[in-house]
């Protein structure tokens, strides 16, 4: 059973959908004791830093995530579900993200002249090119994003894909069975739907 965590602001419709098309079972999570059945967990996103913060607390939901990825159990962040992994964010710098990787969320550099948001299609730089993560991808394939914010790590280790948008910053990570992007796999079309795929079979999910 696939766990879609509800903090009252996340892209649910378009991630259910996807699920839907694969046949896998899904349930959302708005509480803990909602998590006794879930295998693997996907946080999918839209919305800010710090209210995405205050949900999970609210919810009493931020210790259990942290566990059950400390445990390197199933989890896919996307988007603010992957900005969320770091410490803290320059969109909301008095509030605390969930702190799993040393680093920041930072905001796209203004003084490069680019259209903030970015938003649309734009292609991702594999770096990890031998995880099964990407099989069945293009070399360079495109996905969907629309933000403002981007994570930068601390450790480079940790990064699987970089996107150029007037410089490259890191668009995924994935260690163990933890993968997060800062695209929207769920509105990538066959691409998408192949990652999304993709992580589900490597988890038995499918």
């Amino acid at each position: 059973m696939i766990g879609v965590i509800d903090y009252g602001a996340g892209n649910l419709k378009s991630v259910f959908n996807s699920l839907s098309a694969m046949n896998a079972k899904a349930k959302l999570i708005k509480s803990p004791e909602d998590l006794c059945d879930v295998t693997s967990i996907i946080f999918p996103g839209v919305g800010s830093f710090g209210d995405s913060a205050q949900h999970l607390e609210e919810q009493k939901l931020s210790t259990p995530l942290k566990n059950w990825i400390i445990e390197d159990r199933p989890f896919l962040g996307i988007c603010i579900g992957f900005q969320m992994l770091f410490e803290t964010s320059d969109e909301s710098p008095e509030a605390m993200g969930l702190g799993i990787f040393p680093g920041k969320v930072v905001r796209f550099d203004q003084n490069k002249s680019l259209k903030i948001p970015h938003m649309g299609w734009n292609k991702i730089i594999i770096k990890q090119k031998s995880d099964p993560i990407w099989e069945g991808l293009d070399e360079d394939p495109h996905f969907y994003f629309v933000h403002s914010f981007y994570p930068k790590p601390d450790e480079n280790k940790i990064i699987a894909s970089t996107t150029p948008y007037g410089y490259e910053f890191t668009s995924s990570v994935k260690i163990g069975n933890l993968f997060a992007t800062q695209f929207h796999p769920e509105k990538s079309q066959g691409a998408g739907l192949r990652l999304i795929r993709n992580f589900l079979s490597l988890n038995s999910e499918i």
